[in-house]
């Protein structure tokens, strides 16, 4: 019985690997990246999708990685009798679909294809599937969302604090490799895409309060009032972000809770979520 878990140095890796460590079951951990010091006991492999090493027959694909590269590589990877795909989209998926930017709309566009595209491939294969969709992933300090602002604060001891009224639902990493955990031992395959949020909505506004309020150091607060907000809003790169502060940014988790038994935890977090 062989696990196979590609992205294995990404901030859901870190916490799926010890997990499956306890089973009775050989794990392979693919990266790109050589292993942290304190790495999980898995034996890791070097690469990526499509390039993947020589692999026996696997049981449990679990993916951090790109979608579409997976649905690509599924077709012929070396999958045992009833195996079991576990992957990770976003729910960009369906928040950046009408965005501004022409780039974030292909982003979820690009999502829901390579969805939809591995879904299909798994069927062709009599393989069961289930993707999970998650909000903004914290907690490993490997996040390009929030961990970016809590280092910068200890650089220069200021903390950003932008007026957002829109709602933000942050869930743990660790919550997501529980549920991705939950899918693959399940009796029957869910062959589903699930929404997957953490445990608790909040205003945009409070969620980079608490993430400054966690902080092991003190910084002063920089407010960013709206007028400000809109002329920054003209640079590209910022549009989007900016256009989505007001924009309800949550998940529904009442499937996924029904089905995986995975409960998510409400957004309190530590310094250690920011790596320092």
């Amino acid at each position: 019985m062989t696990t196979l878990v590609i992205g294995a140095s990404s901030q859901v890796g870190h916490f799926l690997l010890p997990l499956l460590a306890a089973q009775e079951t050989e794990v392979l951990a693919l990266s790109r990246r050589a292993p942290a010091e304190d790495a999980p006991a898995a034996r890791w492999l070097r690469g990526g999708l499509p390039d993947a090493p020589p692999l026996p027959p696997l049981r449990h694909v679990f993916s951090a990685g790109p979608l579409d590269a997976l649905a690509a590589w599924l077709a012929r990877a070396p999958l045992a009798l009833g195996a079991r795909v576990l992957a990770i989209s976003s729910m960009s998926a369906a928040s950046k679909r009408d965005s501004p930017l022409v780039a974030e709309r292909a982003l979820a566009a690009r999502l829901r294809a390579a969805e939809q595209t591995l879904g299909e491939v798994c069927a062709r294969r009599g393989v069961g599937w289930t993707i999970l969709r998650p909000t903004l992933i914290y907690g490993a300090g490997r996040d390009r969302s929030l961990t970016p602002l809590a280092r910068r604060a200890r650089r220069v001891r200021l903390f950003a604090l932008p007026a957002g009224r829109g709602l933000r639902q942050p869930v743990h990493a660790e919550d997501v490799a529980l549920a991705l955990r939950a899918a693959a031992v399940r009796a029957t395959p869910l062959n589903a895409v699930l929404e997957l949020g953490g445990g608790e909505r909040l205003p945009a506004a409070q969620m980079f309060a608490r993430v400054r309020a966690s902080l092991p150091f003190a910084t002063l607060g920089v407010p960013l009032p709206r007028a400000l907000l809109r002329v920054a809003a003209l640079h590209p790169a910022l549009r989007g972000p900016i256009a989505r502060l007001d924009a309800d940014l949550v998940a529904d988790n009442a499937t996924a809770v029904a089905l995986l038994a995975v409960t998510p935890r409400a957004f309190e977090p530590d310094a250690r979520c920011w790596g320092l």
